[in-house]
């Protein structure tokens, strides 16, 4: 079982940052991959980045390229997620999630946390 609380949401200009955090709770965390998705208003929750679970393999949307960086530290049991360059279109509740491989699909995924908000402003 793990237990994920996300934080470090906000509002921000755009063209500002945020960084994202997910502290995960269990002995087990260094097990899982992790990924981060968002959902918009009236949207689908979409992926965004994931990150297998030693580090070695790390998956973006394409939306988010170049200016997400997603990152983990196991010892302290969390997930980052760096955001720069934020657009309006990133606005979203921010969601991270455990799995036992890393994907792109919810499906694959078997723990979440509650969301954290993300708005950005123009």
């Amino acid at each position: 079982q793990v237990q994920l609380v996300e934080s470090g949401g906000g509002l921000v200009q755009a063209g500002g940052s945020l960084r994202l955090s997910c502290a995960a709770s269990g002995r087990t965390f260094g097990s899982y991959a992790m990924g981060w998705f968002r959902q918009a208003p009236g949207k689908e929750r979409e992926f965004v980045a994931a990150i297998s679970w030693r580090g070695g393999r790390i998956y973006y949307a394409d939306s988010v390229k170049g200016r997400f960086t997603i990152s983990r530290d196991n010892a302290k049991n969390t997930v980052y997620l760096q955001m720069n360059s934020l657009k309006p279109e990133d606005t979203a509740v921010y969601y991270c999630a455990a799995a036992w491989v890393a994907g792109t699909r919810e499906g694959e995924y078997d723990y979440w946390g509650q969301g954290t908000q993300v708005t950005v402003s123009s």
